[in-house]
């Protein structure tokens, strides 16, 4: 089967097309044939060598891939045989035509959802809504969502005053605000402006945001404090796009009253785990717009990467290892 492995830490042109042997379940695993392949955010610190490979080097790439059951190993409940699904690997094994995971990393999806949609929306969705859920919105409260055009901040968008939010400001990196705008939030500022803190003190005219959703890091995070409600102001931190960790201490927090969430590690993400099955039939209800940016054939894997690295998508890029199959 064809497959993209990933040759060493670095650039995208790390990632290289190759045939390898296909997969075969054992106990308690699916195998899947893939038909659509989002490339996430989290790969590209992966591949760039910001967090460790789990696997030994090459090895196949990539978190999820979409597709249909094949072939079920022993143990396994034979409904899935045949079944759309998405599958989340341990870390590698998802950019191949084959993907063989557990059977409960797989999670089935709704009837009236499009496989490719479904492989957009489940990371960034599941993300979204476990952040929206540890914020506890109260239904009177303004809040900012960071990165809002794309990705996780553009499911943040979508569903914040589902959840409870009042006054939704977003920041977007330049044309893409009018995106951020369309998706639901009230004012964008755009964030490659290194002033942008200052103009959001000016659009609060003296108000304060009670919870920000804190994806950028580096200076500006720490810039935000004085921004925030005293007592009852909460920074939900998950991201570094910046290429900077958030520069808060406790000492900063505590002069203000605030607090602060750091959205990672093994218990958070088996809390956005928990919140799968509601993402996918949330988006077959409609209540939830997967964000795809284009398709491209798996081999383009690379290219894919460079696209996602340089802030050059809208949405989530879908690799299909064989688009001219039926």
């Amino acid at each position: 089967m064809q497959a993209i492995l990933m040759t060493a830490v670095g650039e995208p042109e790390v990632l290289l097309a190759r045939e390898v042997p296909d997969p075969h379940p054992g106990p308690g695993e699916i195998l899947v044939r893939a038909t659509a392949i989002p490339v996430l955010y989290p790969e590209i610190a992966l591949r760039a060598g910001i967090f460790p490979m789990v696997a030994e080097l090459p090895a196949v790439f990539g978190f999820q891939a979409a597709g249909s059951v094949t072939e079920i190993g022993p143990g396994v409940d034979a409904a899935l045989l045949g079944a759309r699904v998405v599958a989340v690997t341990a870390g590698s094994g998802a950019y191949a035509e084959m993907v063989c995971v557990p059977a409960e990393s797989a999670i089935v999806i709704p009837a009236q959802l499009p496989t490719e949609k479904a492989a957009a929306v489940l990371m960034g969705g599941s993300v979204a809504t476990a952040l929206l859920r540890r914020a506890a919105l109260t239904g009177t409260e303004t809040i900012l969502v960071q990165a809002a055009a794309t990705g996780v901040g553009g499911y943040l968008t979508q569903l914040a005053r589902e959840f409870g939010a009042k006054h939704v400001i977003a920041t977007a990196g330049g044309d893409k605000t009018d995106r951020a705008l369309a998706l639901g939030a009230d004012e964008v500022l755009d964030h490659r402006d290194p002033h942008w803190t200052r103009r959001l003190r000016d659009i609060l005219a003296g108000n304060t945001i009670d919870v920000a959703f804190e994806a950028i890091g580096g200076s500006s995070a720490a810039e935000l404090l004085d921004l925030m409600t005293p007592l009852h102001g909460r920074m939900l931190g998950y991201g570094s796009l910046s290429g900077e960790p958030t520069p808060i201490t406790a000492t900063d927090l505590l002069a203000r009253g605030l607090t602060y969430t750091g959205c990672a590690g093994p218990a958070w993400l088996n809390f956005v785990a928990t919140t799968r099955a509601e993402v996918l039939e949330r988006a077959a209800q409609g209540g939830l717009e997967p964000l795809i940016d284009r398709t491209l054939p798996l081999d383009r894997a690379a290219h894919a990467h460079r696209l996602v690295q340089d802030r050059q998508t809208t949405g989530t890029i879908i690799l299909q290892p064989n688009p001219t199959a039926p």
